[in-house]
């Protein structure tokens, strides 16, 4: 009579990682589920002025939607947003990847003065940040016209940065740049510490020069810290508003420089229409779930 082979036993899962992502499952609910179902609920309704003095808000269906999307000047702005975003997150972490390098490269005390300096820019409340490079490219008082002139390029002579859309995104890319680029190469820097020294010394004794090692041995082996801020960058780019609106205030043509959050912002407070921006706001989720969304794939793939 042949043995009686035992079935497999089955693996029990474990529970204690559910209960610990319990707590995170439960703040995200509440942080979220109430604005975002708030919204939601906005987007299908007329409100304006007249809700926000207790008259019942009328629902419309898909009105709003249909009414702002079908609207010229909103894909104007959102073309604007996404070029703006892409481009600074790009800068950004091109950026902060080379002083990462830079900071691995240098002696000790170069690289502690180099850290404080990233620290210091980083601590530097966003108001005051802005604020400094109003004063730099202030076209009556500011120093880089003054230098500019004193190069010889007298046509910077009063010239207004902030006036014309082009040069406007230009120091809003040297503002938004200037307050990111700490973050990413301090997380970059920590990627590449973490990079073992016998690994380096191998290709060296193979033959491979500072580019090589850097294309086939740093890059790939920090790539993943390269992708989560890029990620992140792409997503906070995409949500930059107050720095847009302090430059505006200097004069700047507003329908012409705004983005995504700050025409969000006028089609509430200024024109009072909270459905259309709820509309909206809808829609920017939605854009950053898929401009996000190759990045979790990756994620999700690797870890299956």
């Amino acid at each position: 009579m042949p043995a009686t082979v035992p079935a497999p036993r089955r693996r029990r899962t474990p529970s204690a990682p559910y209960f610990l992502l319990l707590p995170a499952v439960v703040a995200l609910l509440a942080g979220l589920a109430y604005p975002v179902g708030r919204q939601i609920v906005m987007s299908m309704q007329k409100y304006g002025l007249e809700q926000q003095f207790g008259q019942p808000p009328e629902f419309v269906g898909l009105d709003n939607f249909t009414r702002i999307f079908t609207d010229d000047s909103l894909w104007a702005v959102v073309l604007r947003s996404v070029v703006f975003c892409l481009v600074n997150a790009l800068l950004t972490v091109v950026i902060g990847l080379a002083l990462a390098l830079l900071m691995r490269a240098v002696h000790t005390a170069v690289r502690l003065a180099l850290q404080v300096c990233l620290l210091l820019a980083w601590a530097m409340p966003m108001v005051a940040g802005v604020t400094v490079f109003k004063w730099l490219f202030d076209y009556r008082t500011g120093v880089v016209n003054w230098l500019l002139v004193r190069l010889g390029l007298d046509g910077f002579h009063n010239f207004s940065w902030l006036s014309q859309p082009f040069t406007f995104f230009l120091v809003a890319t040297l503002v938004i740049v200037w307050m990111s680029v700490p973050f990413v190469a301090l997380s970059i820097y920590a990627g590449l510490t973490a990079v073992p020294e016998e690994v380096l010394e191998a290709a060296r004794i193979d033959g491979a020069n500072a580019r090589q090692q850097l294309w086939h041995v740093l890059l790939p082996m920090v790539k993943p810290v390269l992708s989560i801020v890029l990620l992140l960058q792409v997503i906070w780019d995409l949500r930059v508003f107050a720095q847009i609106r302090l430059l505006q205030d200097a004069g700047a043509p507003v329908s012409e420089t705004n983005l995504l959050g700050n025409f969000i912002y006028e089609l509430g407070m200024s024109r009072q229409d909270f459905g259309g921006a709820a509309a909206v706001s809808i829609f920017v989720l939605v854009l950053t779930i898929l401009l996000s969304w190759p990045y979790v794939r990756s994620l999700l793939k690797e870890d299956a």
